[in-house]
């Protein structure tokens, strides 16, 4: 009988089962990621030796920072490691927060300070949430108007409000503006806001509108209303008290509102609402306050820190033929809004691609041509994308090369395939059963697909397009395809100027023609750069990611 069982188990194609050969292979999968995990370590040590070179610091100075930051940090975690896990995870979040916070905002404030105009960011706030207001006061609530009509004065109210009467055609067809656009109205008002106050009202008013349902959770409006009020106003102090401390109304506003309000508010919405994971706070307050004291401690007792290239001047200097003068801060200011240019073209089109492919389209011949495709497309080089963009974009549409929007063009072609498959994998993982309850509840397959399907998949989405994004951050063929510049000694202002960008910039100075010096020593400080920018945003995919999984 046993025979029988042997012969038809192998038989079957299994074989004899073997435990060790499991073991084997399970300790030769863990050993190969090891190993690829250390090779990765040591080399990011390697290249953040050269940028920051800690052993040039005195021996006081790391003694200090040992005494006042590592240790107090490290006894903090493993009494949280060893008693309460969770407010240990919500400690190094909170620190995390405050890190990537700090990151973004510097980069917020490079955009509002030197890029967007902060008035007309306002104008154009105001004119779209003010149809947004017509549209819940009076379409969302008069059930007597079809979906036609509703639809129709949505688009007309959004139309009058950002372009006016007749708007866009009064330059094409010489008629007058019968209606201004709210837009005008605001930019061209007898008494317009000052910028930071501006930027306070929309930037701040949305970290106080999050922040206050974050903290204020199901205790009413009128707690709700306090909270934002309380942020808003916490974020205007910002430019009262930047000005003390040398910093101009305008970035210090910025800092405020992106890289200081988030983490307050989220520890105070942990300290609201998690009493068991409160007493977690405590890590970012040492690590805070151990900074804080290292450093001034080390100033008191004139211990020399450690001679870095990647300095607050490295961050916000242009380039210069000097590497010891050598600046990042237009090539992060060029990355930055081609990530956006990027976003806001690949991100819409990908997710309504995904959607309809997975929602709408029929299994046809038609849609199996179109999946092979978008997976073939997923694996081109990129430099054939450069390739295409300078075809399209600049011989046959005209363009000029180079330009944030071309740049953003061909990069969004790079990631599309990638973010239509990451949200279709997204969807495609919401179980059935959820959409044939939804259909057996009456709802039509729009609500269906708005209701149950995009909240459900929204996570995977925004992680896949993030990834998508930290790639199309670190490409520098399809730049150079284009004819962007590697060098760029000004900030981009406008859409259509051209713009380079951190890798361009790595490369311009890893190259012969730079010298041996930039190749040593500036190299290593705009790779670092790199790579804690691409870190910053993984860490915010994968913070979003378990947000929406979890629903906190």
């Amino acid at each position: 009988m046993a025979t029988q069982n042997d012969s038809s188990t192998a038989a079957g194609g299994f074989g004899r089962v073997s435990r060790t050969a499991g073991l084997l292979f399970r300790y030769l999968l863990l050993a190969a990621t090891l190993f690829g995990l250390v090779v990765m370590t040591v080399l990011l040590l390697y290249v953040a030796n050269d940028a920051f070179q800690p052993l040039t610091a005195d021996t006081g100075w790391h003694l200090t920072y040992l005494a006042t930051l590592l240790a107090p940090a490290f006894a903090v975690g493993a009494h949280l490691y060893r008693t309460n896990a969770e407010a240990l995870q919500t400690g190094a979040l909170a620190v995390g927060l405050v890190v990537v916070s700090l990151l973004f905002s510097g980069g917020a404030a490079l955009l509002l300070v030197d890029v967007v105009v902060p008035l007309e960011l306002f104008a154009v706030a105001v004119a779209v949430l003010a149809p947004m207001a017509v549209v819940v006061a009076v379409v969302s609530r008069d059930r007597a108007l079809s979906f036609t009509a509703q639809f129709a004065t949505t688009v007309a109210a959004f139309y009058i409000s950002l372009f006016g009467l007749p708007g866009p055609l009064e330059s094409l067809l010489g008629l007058p503006s019968v209606v201004p656009s709210l837009v005008d109205a605001v930019l061209y008002a007898p008494y317009a806001p000052d910028p930071w106050l501006a930027v306070t009202l929309v930037v701040g008013g949305s970290v106080a509108l999050a922040g206050s349902r974050f903290v204020a959770a199901d205790r009413g409006r009128r707690t709700q209303a306090t909270v934002a009020g309380a942020v808003l106003v916490g974020i205007a102090l910002g430019a009262f008290v930047g000005p003390l401390l040398g910093v101009d109304p305008m970035p210090a506003t910025v800092v405020a509102a992106v890289g200081i309000a988030p983490p307050a508010v989220y520890a105070t919405g942990v300290a609201a609402n998690r009493e068991h994971e409160r007493i977690g706070l405590l890590l970012p307050a040492v690590v805070i306050a151990g900074t804080g004291l290292g450093a001034l401690a080390t100033d008191a007792l004139g211990f020399a820190g450690p001679d870095s290239w990647v300095t607050w001047a490295f961050l916000t200097s242009p380039h210069s033929r000097f590497a010891e003068q050598a600046g990042f801060y237009p090539a992060i200011a060029g990355s930055i809004l081609l990530m956006l240019a990027v976003a806001v073209l690949a991100f819409p089109v990908g997710v309504g691609a995904a959607v309809y492919l997975e929602e709408y389209a029929p299994e046809n011949r038609f849609k199996r041509v179109v999946d092979v495709n978008i997976s073939n497309l997923a694996g081109v080089p990129s430099v054939v994308y450069g390739l295409l963009g300078l075809g399209i974009f600049v011989t046959y549409l005209g363009r000029s090369a180079g330009t944030i929007l071309v740049g953003g063009a061909t990069l969004g072609l790079l990631i599309l395939p990638i973010v239509i498959i990451s949200a279709r994998e997204a969807i495609r993982s919401v179980p059935n059963d959820v959409r044939n309850a939804s259909y057996g509840m009456g709802a039509t397959r729009w609500q269906t697909v708005k209701n149950v399907v995009l909240p459900r998949s929204f996570s995977g989405i925004l992680t896949g397009t993030i990834l998508a994004l930290g790639r199309a951050i670190g490409e520098t063929a399809p730049l150079i395809m284009i004819g962007a510049p590697n060098v760029k000694f000004a900030a981009p202002t406008a859409l259509g100027e051209a713009a380079s960008a951190m890798p361009l910039q790595v490369y311009a100075w890893s190259s012969l023609y730079a010298g041996e010096e930039f190749y040593q020593k500036v190299v290593p400080a705009g790779v670092v750069v790199l790579v804690v920018i691409l870190l910053a945003m993984n860490s915010v995919a994968i913070v979003l990611r378990n947000k929406y999984q979890t629903g906190e």
